[in-house]
């Protein structure tokens, strides 16, 4: 009876001296654990901190970024039945629009950078101050001649920083372009694009012209090449369109697919004949009824004025 007590009591001894080793590995895993959330908590606030100052500088980007396009106001001067929906898919955009006047003429351009964010952004000034050079330095105002010294600026400033930074790869970024020229006093209109094509409305046709197939800003080792102008007749009445291409590649409907460019010239086709406030009302209803909850493909970008 006594050798079964001493072994229960050993065995309790045991169990108080296990428990204690438990305890006190419990205490300090705790332990561990606060230290570990600690510098969790800590690195999830600096990220935040960060990332609070990221977003803050991307907005004070778009400021700077919206300063170089030309007001609503600047825009409806120089073309009075004119709208513009321009909508980023980031808080900045790889679309842009450009506006001047010269000579009696006023020129308009809808630009499409490769990509879109912060990216696109510096892309877009970069052509923004090209086209300005185009004109206001070399004054220049056939559309093609403008879109060949814009592809001279930009691929050179492409291929600059490629060889500062020693990319034998090259930077493959560059930019599609509508640009048109309004002559209202010989009411006629010339137009170059890369890429981008320009619609005309007229006695209820849609008429397209096609840009040159090849963007501004080529890649090291290409050969730039000479764009292509056209000079049309201008109606009175005549209803002009340019534009990127983030409105017929948005997904959404109901299956899920791209608008396309028949669905996108069907619209314009439709709205034609309204104000450019009604047109800009029903562009936008259309593009969120079609997008749903599908996430935005692109910056879009479209420009409308009649003659």
């Amino acid at each position: 009876m006594e050798g079964l007590l001493g072994i229960i009591s050993e065995a309790y001894d045991h169990y108080e001296e296990n428990l204690q080793l438990m305890q006190r590995a419990i205490e300090l895993s705790s332990i561990e654990l606060n230290q570990a959330k600690n510098k969790v908590q800590y690195a999830l606030a600096q990220l935040n901190e960060k990332n609070e100052d990221l977003v803050s500088s991307i907005h004070y980007a778009r400021l700077i970024q919206e300063a170089i396009l030309p007001s609503e106001d600047r825009f409806r001067s120089a073309l009075p039945d004119s709208f513009v929906f321009h909508r980023p898919r980031d808080i900045v955009s790889g679309d842009f629009y450009w506006l001047q006047e010269f000579d009696d003429k006023v020129l308009i351009a809808a630009v499409d950078c490769t990509g879109h964010g912060v990216p696109g952004a510096f892309m877009s000034i970069i052509g923004n101050n090209a086209l300005n050079a185009a004109v206001r330095e070399e004054g220049l105002t056939t559309p093609s001649l403008i879109l060949d010294s814009l592809n001279r600026g930009v691929s050179s400033t492409l291929r600059s920083q490629a060889s500062s930074t020693n990319d034998t790869m090259g930077i493959k970024d560059g930019m599609d372009i509508a640009l048109v020229s309004v002559d209202y006093k010989n009411m006629k209109i010339e137009y170059a694009g890369a890429y981008n094509p320009l619609y005309v409305i007229r006695d209820g046709n849609l008429v397209e012209t096609k840009g040159d197939k090849f963007p501004i800003g080529l890649p090291l080792g290409d050969e730039l090449r000479l764009f292509t102008n056209h000079t049309f007749d201008l109606k009175e009445g005549d209803q002009v369109y340019i534009f990127s291409d983030g409105y017929p590649d948005q997904f959404g409907g109901p299956q899920g697919k791209k608008f396309k460019y028949d669905n996108f010239r069907s619209l314009l086709f439709k709205i034609h004949q309204l104000s450019p406030r009604k047109q800009l009302k029903m562009i936008q209803q259309g593009f969120e009824d079609w997008k749903g909850d599908l996430p935005q493909l692109d910056d879009v970008l479209l420009i409308g004025f009649r003659l």
